[in-house]
This record gives C-alpha cells, structure tokens and sequence, in this order.
C-alpha cells in the first residue's frame, strides 16, 4: 500500500493543504517520511456526517454481516502483515516478534468479535408477553434489547499500535455492535495506522457497507481530537493513555450540550502483595518473576507492577537484594516515544524528590528515547504520608513498600487509587489468614491475579480490564474482553409494539435464533413454537 499521509474521510481522502508532520524513530531520532497532514475542522464535520449518515443502515445490519465486516478486516491485516510489521517497528522501536504477536492478538480481537456478533446473545434480548387477564391489572408486552449508540470516536494508543489503535479492542467492539467509528490516529505511528485503516476501508467495501461506517484522522497535536470530542454527531469515545489525557476528554465530552460517555483506560501502579510465607517458600523465583514483568517492553504496559508491597525484616531484604541483582543486570531499552521518555526521566525525579531509596538502575541505552530499569525503596510509613509515591511511573521502574503488619498493609490499600490489577503472592494456605486484605484488594481493582504476575491481559470473554476510578473513567467496564461491546451500546424498550417494527432479536419468530429471556426462562426458540 502507497502511503499518502492524508486522513481517510468516510470514502475519500482529506486534502494535503493542512499542517504536517513525520512519525521519528525513537531509537534514532530520524524523522521518517512521509509528510502527514493534520485534518482540518472541515475533515472533521466531514468524517462524523459520513459516520452518522452511515450509523442508520450500520445499526440494523445482520450480524451476519457485521460479522463478516470484522473477519475481512482480519483477513486483510493478516495480508499485510510484513508491511505493518515493518513500519510498526520503525515509528515504535519495539521489536519485530512483540509486533508480530501485537498483530494476532489484533486479528484474534477481530475474529472473537466477529462471533460475538453472529451469535448474537450479546444484545441481551428480554421479552415479557402480554397477560391481558392479570389481576388486578393487566400486563402489557413489554421487549427489550442492547441497541448501538452511533458514531464511536477511538483515540490510538501509544504503547499498543496495532491492539489499542486503528483496528483495535475499542475499533473492534463498537464495529460489532453497529457503530460507525472515527479514530483519531496516534502521532507516533501514523503510517502503521494508515496501513490498518486502508484494511477496514477495503474490508467496508468488499462487505458493501457504507463509506461511513469507518474514518481515520491524522494530528500532532490536540484540536483535532477536541474537535471530535466535541463534535454533536459523535456518541461515545474510547481512549487508553495517559491520565491527563482521559480526564481531559472526559470533561470535554461533560460540558457538551448533550454530554456522552468516555471510556477511559487511564493506567495504575498494579500493586503487587507479597505475603511472608510466599517469600519464604520462594524468593528466588518470585524476584525473578517481578524483574520480568516490570521490566517487559520497556515498563510501557497499563499493567506494569509498579507498586510492590513486602514485608520488613530478613527475608524481604534478601528479596529486594535479588531483585536489585537482576536490575543493574538489565539492558537499556527504547522507549516509544522520546516524549514518554522524558516523562519517565521526570517520573523517576519525582521518586527522588519524595525521599525514595534508590537500590539499583540497570544499563544505560544508546538511543535516542532511552529507558533505564529501576528500584525504590521505601517503608509503609512513607508510602501511607506521601500518597504520590502510588502515582504511577510508565517504565521500567517499580517501588518497594516495606511493611510490617496487616494493620500497615490496610492503611496502605485504603490510601491508594483505583487500580487496572491487584495481585497476591502467597504459600499454600495463606491467603486465609489476610481476608480483609483481600477484600480490600478486591474493591481497589479490576483484576485480582494470583500466584501470576499481571504484565499482560489475556483477550477472552471472562477478561476485565478495567477499575475503579482512576484507573479508567467508569469502572463498571472493560476494554477487553467480550463484555467490552457493552460500552457502545444502550438499553431500549419496547412496549405492546407491532411485530412489524420489532428488532428482529425481539420478534416472535426470533429469525437470527439469539439466545433471550422469555418470561424469566432462557430460551431460543420461537415464541409460541411449544
């Protein structure tokens, strides 16, 4: 695929007159062509007509067909593996297997939504009939369903190109569910975008869907995404990155005149609780296990454990001074972007400023957007006064609290945020005797992990990727998982309908045969079938 640098408006192809700008390389500070134009406010208005004139035809397609929508995307970014790959690794400096498995877990995303779509159960059909004879009134029939919202705008993410970008979880779960997407690309790698979007765009029209179901939009800076935001026609948007940037959509999208919902993943410190007698039985391992996740990819995961709480004394000295051993050990890395560069240099200032022990750094990298691993030190006592030392750092870098007591540790867990992941270590029976720990771990996180480490999310119906706030902006979602198509939708009743204007998941006959409630019982079958 030619890449143009224009943004793709519903069909056609934004001009070249506005700003430009080059993705760079983050190992080596070279600006790559070609030339990307920012969209104009003009692209913009353009981009969510198209999508909203679309959003009508889109929401009350079978899901057989969009179905088939999502599987041709796949298709098509599968055919241009080696192209995406290779330009993925030049504008992220992330390496070229990561990329590779980055792409399956996007096809995967793809194809598990596909079936989500066709089978159909997900828009939670539910269908009270009619009983004209109750006493001491009668009850009218009442049906209802999930129905899609409309125009969806999604923003990239940096540290996910592929599975959080274009033709990610959040393109993926609102194309299932019938609505349009706008996605704003993400600065730092636009020419992998432009190959994903010119996926969808062909995907749209072997599919003979409307242009509109699907638009890209290329800026360096922030009008465009405000804009978007802003933009009446749009009905929801989805966001992973920072937290200042989720909490600055979010109030965009608040004082609109009509407000919608962002769906916000936002990032946390993933705290880690290692109980005594885990670090007895295995100390080893356990550093082992920690310096790998923390160090995965740079640090540049939501899911990064950045916040590890162990207990005083002995023997969690000689864990952080295995864990020490294994940090000075470790490379250097490049980071994403030199700006989320400078932001970790900053974050790991802000350590020092807060009277963190340094225990050890790993190498210095040769690159232009250079991450070096690091471990702090401090002790519960600190962490409980200095409630910024829980902020997180995105990198290679993680922070032991060191506590004494169960007592500690709940003052430590009631004082920290909202988090994507909580995890425990522990031996064998053990866990018993710290049940209101847990219970606190639990109301803190999405994602309680046992005996794992949380660097990764595994893309499957159970998943949650979500948290309290303000790990993401609404904690009763997700962004992975099949649950994750609930965001983009809204409940919509209707009472003693004629059957000819009756979603057809909601008619008797029910002709896409989706699993729904009828009278309180589960059921497939035709109503009256019996």
């Amino acid at each position: 695929m030619e890449l143009t640098g224009r943004s793709w408006l519903g069909g056609t192809r934004a001009a070249t007159s506005g700003r430009s700008f080059r993705a760079v390389n983050p190992a080596t500070g070279e600006a790559l062509a070609p030339d990307f134009h920012s969209a104009s406010g003009a692209d913009v208005e353009r981009a969510c007509r198209a999508a909203h004139d679309a959003s009508g035809a889109f929401g009350l397609s079978a899901p057989a067909t969009r179905a088939s929508f999502l599987r041709a995307i796949a298709e098509r970014l599968e055919g241009a593996r080696d192209a995406i790959v290779a330009r993925a690794m030049e504008e992220s400096g992330l390496p070229r297997n990561r990329l590779h498995s980055e792409l399956g877990r996007t096809t995967g995303q793809l194809q598990l939504f596909a079936d989500v779509a066709a089978e159909g159960s997900w828009v939670d059909a539910r269908i009270d009939t009619a009983q004209p004879d109750r006493k001491p009134m009668p009850r009218p029939d009442v049906r209802s369903m999930r129905r899609p919202l409309g125009p969806v705008a999604v923003f990239g993410a940096s540290n996910f190109p592929l599975a959080f970008s274009v033709a990610g979880g959040d393109t993926a779960s609102a194309l299932a569910a019938g609505n349009p997407v706008v996605v704003k690309a993400h600065p730092a790698h636009p020419a992998t975008s432009e190959i994903a979007a010119g996926a969808i765009a062909e995907a749209a029209e072997a599919c003979g869907l409307p242009a509109g179901v699907f638009a890209l939009l290329f800026d360096d800076g922030f009008a465009v995404g405000e804009a978007l935001v802003r933009h009446p026609l749009i009905r929801a948007v989805g966001f992973t990155g920072s937290r200042a940037g989720g909490e600055a959509l979010a109030r965009l999208a608040a004082s609109r005149p009509q407000p919608i919902p962002v769906f916000a993943e936002m990032g946390s410190v993933n705290p880690v609780l290692v109980l005594p007698g885990a670090l007895r039985e295995r100390s080893d391992a356990l550093a082992e296990g920690l310096h790998a996740s923390f160090t995965m990819g740079t640090g540049q995961f939501c899911t990064n454990p950045g916040f590890v709480l162990v207990p005083a004394g002995p023997d969690g000295d000689a864990f952080a001074q295995r864990l020490a051993e294994r940090t000075r050990a470790t490379p250097g890395g490049t980071m994403l972007t030199p700006r989320i560069a400078s932001a970790y240099a900053a974050g790991q200032e802000r350590l020092r400023r807060l009277d963190a022990q340094l225990l050890a750094e790993g190498a210095e990298a040769e690159s232009a957007a250079a991450g070096r691993a690091a471990l702090w030190q401090v002790d519960a006592a600190a962490a409980v006064v200095k409630s910024a030392l829980a902020e997180e750092v995105f990198g290679p870098s993680t922070l032991l609290v060191r506590y004494g007591s169960d007592r500690e540790l709940e003052r430590l867990l009631d004082a920290i945020e909202g988090q994507l992941t909580a995890t425990v270590l522990a031996a064998p029976g053990e866990l018993a005797q710290h049940a209101a720990v847990l219970r606190l771990l639990e109301g803190k996180a999405g994602r309680v992990v046992f005996d794992q480490f949380p660097t990764g999310v595994e893309v499957c119906p159970a998943m949650v990727h979500g948290g309290p706030v303000p790990a993401t902006s609404d904690g009763r979602t997700t962004s992975v998982g099949t649950r994750a198509i609930e965001r983009f939708t809204r409940l919509a009743a209707f009472q003693n309908a004629p059957a000819s204007v009756l979603p057809p998941e909601l008619q008797d006959a029910n002709p896409y045969g989706v699993s729904r409630l009828v009278n309180g019982r589960p059921s497939s079958d035709p109503i009256g079938s019996g």
